[in-house]
This record gives structure tokens, sequence and C-alpha cells, in this order.
């Protein structure tokens, strides 16, 4: 595999076009999440034709690389015909797209071990760089155009089933939220023949610390009432290897509770793919509520 790689400068050629007659008035900014955003710099008095114009299909990015969380600035323009960039950002383009895919080259930007390899060769004194000849020094795979193109395809089918997956979520998100407010907030619940409680005639009463109407022989509780906080839970010495190695027995920092957890027994719960390291010893059924390290039972 090795042999197929190359060095990127034979493919890219840098674009130096200024936005001189302001034809472009998209202004857009290149995040470390590698995507084009639309800028939030305070443009007032700024002389717009000296931006950078950025055509669909080029590349921009950002040269500096200190203080940018470990990540290079890079990304592909899409979504747009065109935009401005500051004149800050380097933007280039590829030579022969019969030779290697855009996509494909946006898809190997966005691999951790570029990020790694272009703050490893970063220098600078006030400000470390990735400068234009270090990207063209960088070295990728190139296959055949054929097969570049096959891999952002299977990529992008990937991607838009995750996106059809988070969008699918979101409906059962608000569908969710619909049924808790039809159910106790509009207090709609099935009664015993299944029907909408209040609509069908359900006896109501008046609580006087909400204001309002509320199903007969329901009450307002505490969240104290009804659980037990548990407030300590040291970390056991490091030497004490029974606590350490015993697998059955989860040991959680308060930043690793999450909203979902597996249960590895009838006893306790344990947080997928996290180490033991700190904390709290939690049973099963126990409701996790991050709030100043409280766990509520």
């Amino acid at each position: 595999m090795q042999s197929n790689y190359k060095k990127l400068g034979q493919f890219i050629e840098e674009v130096n076009v200024r936005n001189k007659d302001l034809a472009v008035d998209l202004l857009l900014g290149v995040s470390i999440q590698k995507i084009l955003i639309p800028s939030i710099a305070n443009t007032v008095g700024t002389d717009m034709s000296k931006y950078k114009v950025v055509r669909k299909s080029q590349f921009a990015y950002g040269p500096v690389t200190s203080r940018n969380g470990e990540k290079i600035s890079i990304a592909l323009l899409e979504d747009d015909d065109s935009a401005i960039i500051s004149q800050s950002y380097k933007v280039f383009k590829i030579i022969d797209k019969q030779k290697l895919d855009a996509e494909y080259l946006m898809m190997w930007f966005r691999r951790p071990e570029f990020d790694r390899y272009a703050r490893f060769m970063s220098h600078g004194s006030t400000r470390e760089t990735f400068d234009w000849s270090e990207l063209c020094e960088t070295e990728l795979p190139v296959p055949s155009i054929e097969k570049q193109r096959e891999i952002v395809a299977e990529y992008n089918m990937v991607k838009n089933r995750i996106k059809l997956n988070e969008q699918l979520n979101q409906k059962l998100e608000a569908t969710a939220q619909a049924l808790y407010k039809h159910w106790f907030v509009d207090f709609e619940f099935p009664n015993e023949d299944g029907k909408p409680y209040k609509s069908s005639g359900g006896a109501m009463v008046f609580n006087e610390e909400l204001d309002k109407e509320i199903p007969e022989g329901w009450k307002l509780s505490l969240v104290k009432d009804f659980c037990i906080e548990m407030k300590s839970g040291g970390t056991p010495n490091r030497g004490v290897d029974d606590f350490w190695n015993n697998k059955d027995i989860p040991w959680l920092k308060t930043g690793e509770l999450r909203n979902s957890v597996l249960v590895d027994s009838d006893e306790y719960i344990s947080f997928d793919g996290l180490e033991k390291s700190s904390a709290k010893l939690l049973p099963v059924n126990t409701v996790l509520v991050a709030m100043y390290g409280h766990v509520l039972s």
C-alpha cells in the first residue's frame, strides 16, 4: 500500500483570486470541524475587495495550527458556487480531476492522522503554521480515480444513513415530548377504558401550588420525597487490588455520566467502554443526575 502514496503537491495548485469587483458577498470561515461556515467577524468598514474568492470544489485552509484544538482548519466548498474568505486563508484546487477526486481528498483531510501530521510538521516561534510547502509535501494514498469514486460513494452512503437516523431520532424525540405533554400536562393519559382521561370526564381537583386543575388523587411532590441522595463515595486507594481488579464493580467520575448505560449484571450498572476510575457504585435502576456529583437512587 505504501507504494500508492504520493505527494499531494503534484495534484494541487494554489488559487489567489480576489473579490475586486465585489461580485461575491457570501462570507464564510473555515472551522476546525472541517466545514465552511458563515463568518461572525465584524466586517463594518472592511474592504471586501481584498478577500479571497473560493469556488465550488475548491479548498480553503488556515495555515495557523497553534491554539486550534489539535486540528487543522481545512474545508471543501460543496454547497455554494462561490464564496469569499479572509485573506489569511489559503485557497487551492485540484489540477486534474481525473487523477484526484476532491471529495476523496477531503475524506483524507478529515482523518485524525492528517491532523497529527499537520501539527507535528507545524513550525514557528510566535505562531505555529503548517504552510503551503508542507501541505504539498504531505503524502497520501492515491488509487485509481474509479477506486476513489467508489470509496466516496460508500462513504456518502454511510453518511446519509447516519443523517437519516439523526432525523428519525429527532422525530421520535418530538413525538415523545408531544406524548408527555398530552398525558402529563394536558392530562389526557388513557383511562381504564383506554380513552383520554380529562376529555372523557375524569375527575379533576384544583391545586393551589400549581394554580391549575390536576387529576383527582394526584399531588405535587419533590424529588427528595421519593429518592435517596448518595452524597458520599470516595475513590478507593489505588493500592487495594481487591477494588481495582474486581471487574464486577464500576467506578465512575461525575463527568462520565451519559444518557445511556449498560446493565452488566443483576446488581450493578456500568458504562460501555469506560475503565474503572473513581466515585460511586451504582445499583441497577439508579437514576443518574449530573448535578454537582450527586446521584439519585
